[in-house]
């Protein structure tokens, strides 16, 4: 069994920033790409960022693309979601995701493995 575990969730001002952390199991980094996903109350999950295996390379959700920033550091086994100017429509359930593939991620709901999630509130 894969560790994610993610962290680093709370409650925030609308404006204010946070950054999640996805801890991983070792080589896992190498090999599978990494999702951020997030489901809202009474809302369908959507995916919100990933970062690929071959190449590092990243993509984000059109509502969050210019305020999100995803990122992995290899030293630690962990994938970072930096998000500043939080509005209350990022409020969500964020979960870490991986899927082993040989291609470039996408942004999108259906990874297969997931953590169990972090709790991100967005309120005044």
């Amino acid at each position: 069994q894969l560790r994610l575990v993610e962290s680093g969730g709370g409650l925030v001002q609308p404006g204010e920033s946070l950054r999640l952390s996805c801890q991983v199991s070792k080589f896992v980094l190498d090999y599978y790409n990494v999702a951020w996903i997030r489901q809202a109350p009474g809302k369908e999950r959507e995916g919100v960022s990933c970062i690929s295996a071959n190449d590092g390379s990243t993509d984000y959700a059109a509502s969050v693309k210019g305020r999100f920033t995803i990122s992995r550091e290899f030293a630690k086994d962990t994938v970072y979601l930096q998000m500043n100017n939080l509005k209350s429509e990022d409020t969500a359930t964020y979960y870490c995701a991986i899927e082993n593939t040989d291609l470039f991620c996408s942004v999108r709901a259906n990874y297969p493995d997931r953590g169990q999630g972090t709790q991100v509130t967005v309120s005044s």
